[in-house]
């Protein structure tokens, strides 16, 4: 599905998401806020880790070479320990957190959860201008 869209329109779709997850991520941190403080607080640390792990990713997809044949295992090979880290590094600060303070762990996990959302309506919209559903 994705691999028919144009070059062009994964930056704008990838610079959309950072968008819209930074402005849903501040209504979760409003909402957060009422709640509880730490959770407010979560909510802005679950968002940010989101948008620094597509970063990390995008340097990283950059960086990858593909030469002539190389197969598709290959690429996924490249990508997938640096990634692996990164959500496993992702997980142990959110049950890290839960355990510090469970409304600040909530707030981190609704947090990734917010640009997760974002991240899948965003890509479907995209989908859907083009055709593609």
């Amino acid at each position: 599905m994705l691999e028919n869209l144009s070059p062009s329109t994964l930056p704008r779709l990838l610079r959309r998401t950072v968008l819209s997850a930074l402005a849903a991520g501040a209504v979760g941190f409003v909402i957060g806020e009422m709640i509880n403080a730490l959770a407010g607080l979560g909510v802005v640390i679950g968002v940010g880790l989101a948008i620094l792990n597509l970063r990390f990713l995008d340097k990283q997809v950059a960086k990858v070479e593909v030469k002539g044949e190389q197969s598709t295992k290959a690429v996924r090979r490249q990508l997938g320990g640096n990634t692996m880290g990164r959500l496993m590094l992702m997980t142990v600060v959110a049950i890290g957190a839960l355990f510090l303070d469970t409304a600040l762990g909530i707030g981190i996990v609704a947090g990734l959860v917010i640009y997760q959302i974002v991240f899948v309506i965003n890509v479907f919209s995209v989908v859907a201008k083009q055709g593609g559903m």
